[in-house]
């Protein structure tokens, strides 16, 4: 069976075979993710009280996260890995929960629409551009 670049059929359907409700939580848990491992990244660069624009918009959106995830945050894990150490729970959700909660006997089934679809994206762009 031959695999379709994106958006060569215009019906051709998101993610096939996982239920809409599952690629929403994941793209939800990813962006969550991705956002808290920006922000890790940033502070390796930008000091926490920076001006620059990013950096407030993902500080402004991950501290309720940070505040949250507070109380099972180790006291000897350092500051700027904090979002990282978050993040992880994330992509534990994602990686083995979802699975186990649609009912997936592999662990890993579901992993990961988000980038996926971002790579079949990619692969699309890069096609075009090539002339393939």
């Amino acid at each position: 069976m031959a695999v379709e670049a994106w958006g060569e059929e215009p019906r051709q359907r998101m993610v096939t075979g996982v239920p809409l409700y599952a690629v929403v939580i994941d793209y939800l848990l990813g962006m969550v993710m991705w956002t808290l491992i920006g922000r890790f990244g940033m502070r390796l660069f930008l000091p926490e009280e920076s001006k620059f624009f990013f950096s407030r918009f993902f500080v402004r959106v991950t501290d309720p996260l940070l505040k949250l995830f507070e109380p099972i945050t180790p006291g000897f894990l350092v500051q700027p890995m904090v979002p990282l150490y978050v993040a992880w729970f994330f992509f534990l959700a994602r990686f083995y929960v979802m699975p186990w909660v649609l009912g997936y006997s592999v662990v890993g089934m579901l992993s990961f629409p988000l980038e996926g679809q971002i790579a079949q994206g990619l692969y699309w762009i890069t096609q075009k551009l090539l002339g393939g």
